[in-house]
């Protein structure tokens, strides 16, 4: 019985840290609704800027966004320091969800789209380009303060 009355006080005592935490994320922490953002698409189309603007992002927030590829063209990114300095949730593709461990690039060889979601760990300044191109619009600089 003792053991039973502990382990009730420590439940009792984690939801209520879980509720009262200077985070104010709440017991989803990270992944907490308060703490997702919602980025501006990348649109891979033949000839056209891939942003319309660069992103300044927070080191511990949690972002999505949408990779969008028209069919023009067969069209990459490679990013590879960006892609080691977040912590990649889950990648979307016509409602597979992936999980991966790590990445360095992603490829459309026909229309499509795909949804990423990540944490922003390591701060400092990265991109993201098309291979091959060394136009300033085929390039999106990123930054994670």
């Amino acid at each position: 019985m003792k053991h039973l009355i502990t382990a009730f006080a420590i439940c009792a005592a984690t939801a209520a840290f879980a509720d009262d935490d200077d985070t104010g994320f709440g017991a989803a922490g990270l992944l907490s609704g308060s703490n997702q953002n919602d980025l501006p698409p990348i649109t891979l189309t033949a000839g056209m800027p891939i942003s319309e603007a660069p992103w300044v992002l927070k080191s511990g927030a949690y972002y999505e966004f949408e990779i969008i590829g028209d069919g023009s063209q067969e069209l990459a990114l490679v990013g590879p320091e960006f892609f080691r300095a977040i912590w990649i949730d889950e990648i979307v593709v016509e409602g597979l969800e992936i999980r991966p461990l790590g990445l360095d690039s992603i490829e459309f060889d026909e229309a499509g789209e795909m949804e990423i979601g990540f944490v922003a760990i390591k701060p400092g300044q990265y991109y993201i380009k098309i291979p091959g191109t060394t136009g300033e619009t085929q390039r999106m600089e990123i930054t994670i303060e």
